[in-house]
């Protein structure tokens, strides 16, 4: 069973109004402090259920796809060389042509940036965004179960991504319409990943074969390259946030039970 295009939307809009929330959160008096506090906890519970996501469900389809449906025409190392390539092509547009950066690191002002650093940063932002949606979109299109459970795992992290892009424009120096405009975007771009895709899936069923593994690398940078190191960094000592990782596997292990009743299958 498929999601239709209404809950799609659906899911579109509340992963973008994350974004937005996020980076706004950064200016009621008092209010970033604690959400700064609770950050690493939610970027732990995030990076957790992105991993299982990735490795329980995301994976395993992958290869049953291409078993089903191109076992005699590739072998089976092709979808694994996309899944490869989606992490790479993570990385490129992240970290070789926008700066490095710490989730809310640069709200302080000895992490002022330049105003071009901040936005190239945010443009490389904008690829991974779109690949969010077109995670949540070919997710779907493969089953019902599986996309609930991509857009909770997108849905997750975006609260702590908008906040990285609001904290990045405030020390460029500038204020909350450029926030909102800023977060805004990219959150528009995860929508127009879902859309894109669904257009393209509709029209093309082999679209989704290529489409899972490219989006399942995607997936896995951002759990494993962006999340855990800045879950590592944030921790400290703190064997708390730690936890928190086993929490979103348990987490996702959960909520596969429920949807699975649910559902059935």
């Amino acid at each position: 069973m498929e999601i239709p295009l209404y809950q799609l939307v659906l899911f579109g809009i509340a992963v973008a109004l994350a974004n937005v929330i996020g980076g706004l959160i950064l200016f009621p008096t008092g209010i970033h402090r604690k959400y700064k506090s609770l950050l690493k906890y939610l970027l732990a519970l995030g990076a957790g259920f992105m991993l299982a996501v990735t490795f329980v469900e995301v994976l395993p389809k992958t290869i049953e796809l291409w078993q089903g449906t191109y076992v005699n025409q590739a072998p089976l190392y092709a979808p694994l060389i996309l899944f490869l390539g989606g992490y790479l092509l993570t990385q490129f547009f992240e970290h070789t042509i926008a700066p490095h950066f710490h989730l809310g690191e640069e709200v302080h002002a000895d992490h002022l940036l330049p105003a071009s650093s901040a936005y190239t940063a945010i443009g490389g932002l904008l690829i991974h965004a779109f690949f969010d949606g077109v995670s949540i979109s070919a997710a779907s299109q493969v089953d019902f179960r599986l996309g609930v459970l991509m857009f909770i795992a997108v849905f997750l992290h975006k609260f702590p991504e908008g906040f990285t892009i609001g904290s990045m424009v405030l020390a460029a120096g500038k204020g909350i319409r450029e926030v909102t405009m800023s977060t805004a975007l990219v959150g528009a771009t995860t929508l127009a990943g879902v859309l894109g895709f669904y257009l393209i899936g509709s029209n093309l069923d082999s679209a989704v074969v290529y489409a899972l593994p490219i989006a399942g690398g995607v997936t896995l940078y951002v759990a494993a390259s962006d999340l855990i190191p800045e879950v590592n960094h944030h921790g400290g000592k703190n064997p708390l946030v730690s936890l928190s990782v086993f929490a979103g596997v348990a987490l996702f292990f959960a909520l596969h039970f429920l949807l699975h009743e649910a559902v059935g299958g």
